[in-house]
């Protein structure tokens, strides 16, 4: 299949998967990507540059916050994310599209 469309049809999924992993509990980024990968099946393998302007664009927009995580022993301050209370609003406003659409969707697909 031509990749191009494969690409545009997970870009438009990636910010309402990162943040209903984000529902959970909060994450650091490389987590995210593992757990996108792991729980996709392997359809969601992103690299940093594709999930870190995700977050910043979800923080920009009040969805998501941040802080860094203190240092203990060897280990290094991580940046972890979390959903707010309007990403949690937003997420169940975009799971609504979502479940819209993909039965618009199957109702065309299957004639």
């Amino acid at each position: 299949m031509n990749e191009k469309y494969i690409r545009q049809m997970k870009k438009g999924v990636l910010d309402m998967l990162v943040l209903k992993l984000l529902e959970q509990d909060q994450k650091y980024g490389y987590q995210l990507i593992s757990e996108l990968k792991e729980k996709s099946g392997e359809l969601f393998i992103l690299k940093e540059g594709t999930l870190y302007p995700i977050l910043y664009r979800l923080e920009d927009d009040g969805f998501v916050e941040s802080c860094w995580s203190r240092p203990e022993g060897k280990q290094v301050a991580r940046k972890y994310y979390q959903i707010t209370e309007q990403g949690r609003t937003a997420l169940g406003e975009i799971g609504e599209l979502w479940l819209q659409m993909s039965a618009g969707i199957r109702q065309i697909m299957e004639g």
